[in-house]
């Protein structure tokens, strides 16, 4: 891939694209919200895209063996986890995979664990299933937010706590849960017969000085007791792509899970058919665009970096809850003076920027704010400049 090409700082008008990042609010909002890059995918995946376009016949298409090939190596060469063909079911998102998950894995009445502050579709997802929100609130310390074992233990007594949906990176605190955080979260849950749904969407996307672990690759027993969700969609920004890969180790759990796609999607051999564009686009990404991710996550950082600087030397009254993965950063606006229940209007008239309201991601967001730093750094600082301009105007 030609390098000349990582054009992360181009401005590309999205407008009228149907977008639901630039098209859902009014044109004079600059909007940072939406888990949406606003770059170009790799040169090898729009490639690929355009020479499959090209044939003209756009029939039902099964995944074939490169893509599982391009699957396996992406995990081995970036986890060393040792995936097999065999494990992996397919979806159209990894919100659809937890919303069929807990469709195969719950009855109504069943309660199902998230750890709050926590990216809000799975709120819906629960309470579409029929399940009840069990909450593990996350607990904060200076800035740092870690996992409450404690209040979890108590809540996997209840007697219809069935399931935990997993946030790894979490989204939208960043954390990048290392392997004794998670050990002690599997090894709770796998004494209470407590089934783990992995959300490890994020999970190419970690800052430098960290890690990401696989849940299921740090022993069989958590494998067994798990789905993992992935995709590349916020990897290489294919999200419109609509392609998922789930990991389930366990072969009568992974049953269960296919019947539920073949009742959905398609009956028979196939289940879940894939979008004809969407499997040579992914198969790209997989195989040819390592170098591309890296050179992603020093632009997100050089970004983050920005956004730290310039809050601590112009807006001091945010905080920044420092994130160790994801282009997703929290920030906390309780110190600027605005009611949390008046922030996202004084965001949206004041300064004209379209953020991500801290309540939607549950008890504990009031008062904060999910910024998108994944846009050219003018986009960044213009949107950092309108802000600050609305809480001057505070000020005097």
């Amino acid at each position: 891939m030609n390098k000349e090409n990582w054009s992360f700082g181009e401005l590309i008008d999205r407008h009228e694209t149907q977008s639901v990042k630039w098209d859902t609010y009014n044109k004079d909002l600059l909007p940072l919200w939406v888990a949406d890059m606003d770059f170009k995918a790799p040169e090898p995946v729009i490639n690929a895209i355009i020479n499959r376009a090209k044939h003209g016949i756009f029939g039902y298409s099964f995944f074939f063996n490169a893509y599982y090939d391009a699957v396996l190596g992406w995990f081995k060469r970036h986890y060393n986890w040792e995936i097999k063909r065999k494990w992996l079911c397919h979806t159209p998102g990894v919100i659809p995979a937890i919303n069929l998950a807990l469709q195969t894995y719950s009855n109504p009445g069943d309660k199902v664990i998230i750890q709050n502050p926590v990216y809000y579709p799975f709120f819906g997802a629960i309470k579409n299933s029929g399940c009840q929100i069990l909450v593990n609130p996350l607990i904060s310390s200076n800035g740092h937010f870690q996992m409450d074992y404690d209040d979890l233990k108590e809540k996997v007594k209840d007697p219809r706590a069935k399931i935990l949906i997993l946030c790894n990176p979490h989204n939208p605190i960043g954390r990048v849960w290392n392997k004794e955080e998670l050990t002690q979260l599997g090894e709770i849950c796998i004494d209470n017969d407590i089934l783990v749904i992995a959300d490890e969407i994020h999970c190419d996307l970690i800052y430098p000085g960290y890690k990401h672990t696989n849940f299921a690759s740090i022993c069989k027993n958590f494998a067994m007791n798990s789905i993992t969700c992935t995709s590349l969609s916020k990897t290489f920004n294919l999200a419109g792509l609509q392609l998922s890969n789930i990991i389930i180790p366990n072969q009568k759990l992974k049953h269960s899970f296919r019947n539920t796609i073949q009742s959905l999607f398609h009956p028979g051999q196939f289940g879940y058919l894939p979008n004809t564009l969407s499997l040579v686009a992914f198969t790209a990404a997989y195989k040819e665009c390592d170098a591309w991710l890296n050179s992603l996550i020093q632009y997100l950082h050089e970004n983050l970096k920005f956004l730290k600087t310039f809050i601590k030397q112009k807006i001091p009254q945010i905080e920044i809850i420092e994130p160790e993965g994801t282009y997703l950063v929290w920030l906390d606006f309780r110190k600027v003076g605005i009611a949390p229940n008046q922030l996202e209007k004084f965001l949206h008239e004041k300064a004209k920027v379209a953020l991500d309201e801290g309540s939607l991601f549950g008890n504990g967001g009031e008062g904060f704010q999910r910024i998108n730093i994944a846009c050219p750094r003018s986009t960044l600082e213009k949107a950092l400049e309108r802000i600050l301009r609305a809480v001057k105007e505070i000020k005097s």
